[in-house]
């Protein structure tokens, strides 16, 4: 029996695009394109594999990693993203996910992140060149947003900024390196 995979993604061509893939890879695929209808394929028979994007309507995939882990704590999940970060990164891990990948990741990356036994990677790149201004700043708010459990108003409190202008900010793509 081939071993069953949660797809969940809000992106119709990019889920399309992933499922084919899996399912040439041998996976018996399931999609859903928000959290509910995920939770509802997942409660009738909880998948082996799941990949969760991040930003969703509705409720967070990080939301959903510990709904599915719930239902079966064998459930290896990876958490996709084009909204990387390393507060949601971290997030990710400590709620039960295996791995986190940057969307566009390949389905040879989505797998082998998938069937990764080992916590960590020792031999990973040390970038030579520190993070911009920017992008230090990008990933500060969004370490305090995580703390503030998505609050906005408490994290433009605790960042002492207005909540229109860290709106603004959250709005816009994070910054590159």
């Amino acid at each position: 029996m081939n071993e069953s995979i949660l797809l969940v993604d809000d992106d119709e061509v990019f889920l399309s695009v992933l499922s084919r893939s899996m399912e040439r890879r041998g996976f018996s695929v399931r999609t859903a394109k928000c959290m509910e209808d995920a939770l509802d394929l997942a409660q009738t028979d909880p998948p082996e594999y799941a990949v969760i994007d991040l930003k969703m309507p509705g409720e967070s995939g990080l939301i959903l990693i510990g709904k599915l882990l719930e239902l079966d704590q064998q459930t290896r999940i990876v958490v996709l993203t084009g909204y990387a970060s390393i507060a949601t990164a971290v997030e990710a891990i400590k709620l039960g996910a295996v791995h986190y990948l940057a969307k566009p990741a390949r389905a040879e990356e989505i797998v082998a992140a998938l069937q990764r036994d080992s916590g960590g990677n020792a031999s990973a790149e040390v970038s030579e060149n520190p993070m911009s201004v920017n992008r230090l700043e990008w990933e500060h708010i969004q370490s305090v947003l995580a703390e503030n459990n998505g609050n906005i108003s408490a994290t433009a409190r605790s960042l002492n900024m207005h909540r229109r202008t860290l709106q603004r900010k959250l709005s816009k793509k994070p910054v590159k390196n």
